[in-house]
């Protein structure tokens, strides 16, 4: 396939532009240069000069052409709403249990290969990973809300006012640390486990 391209340059720009695609999954820009590694091996396996790179994609109707016979020939996808929906989907999951970007944008990247999808641009990863945190925490606020009774919803409440000597609230206070053991914080962790026993 590659071989019935007119010319050396084709044929390089053609080899280049199907590795991007492959991986990392993106298609390379008319004014971004390919990793010289990576085109020094194509126009190696190709046996055509390196240089010819320079001449590929002069009329902006053939990287075109090319892309769309790579995308067609080897079922790549572009990135659609409708892809873009089912990864919110598909991340929301995986959102339960962590809330690093940085974790949700790797398997959304992933997954995206996985289907031979072109990777979208970097904000629509970053777009889908933040929705799907959203509606994770939705679903964890709602797992945690929903079987507390009202008098429950009243003492968490309280638990956000400032107590008595006003310099922190109820739940700073009931977060802080045991101070080494001694009569007087003994009674204050006591104190604090008879609030936790109330909530």
């Amino acid at each position: 396939m590659i071989r019935q391209r007119r010319g050396p340059a084709n044929r390089l720009g053609f080899a280049v532009q199907l590795c991007y695609l492959r991986f990392p999954g993106v298609i390379l820009d008319a004014d971004e240069p390919p990793f010289p590694p990576l085109l020094r091996i194509v126009a190696s396996q190709l046996k055509v000069p390196v240089e010819s790179w320079n001449d590929y994609g002069q009329r902006e109707q053939t990287r075109r052409e090319h892309r769309v016979e790579l995308q067609t020939v080897f079922g790549f996808q572009p990135f659609t709403m409708s892809h873009y929906r089912q990864a919110v989907h598909t991340l929301t999951e995986l959102a339960m249990q962590t809330d690093k970007g940085i974790v949700l944008a790797s398997a959304l990247i992933e997954h995206l290969r996985r289907q031979s999808i072109v990777l979208p641009a970097l904000n629509a990863i970053e777009r889908a990973s933040a929705e799907a945190t959203t509606r994770a925490n939705r679903r964890i606020y709602d797992a945690l809300s929903e079987p507390l009774s009202n008098g429950h919803r009243h003492h968490l409440d309280e638990l956000l006012k400032r107590r008595d000597n006003g310099k922190t609230t109820w739940l700073a206070w009931l977060r802080q640390s045991s101070a080494k053991p001694n009569s007087r914080h003994m009674l204050e962790h006591i104190a604090k486990q008879n609030n936790n026993d109330h909530i």
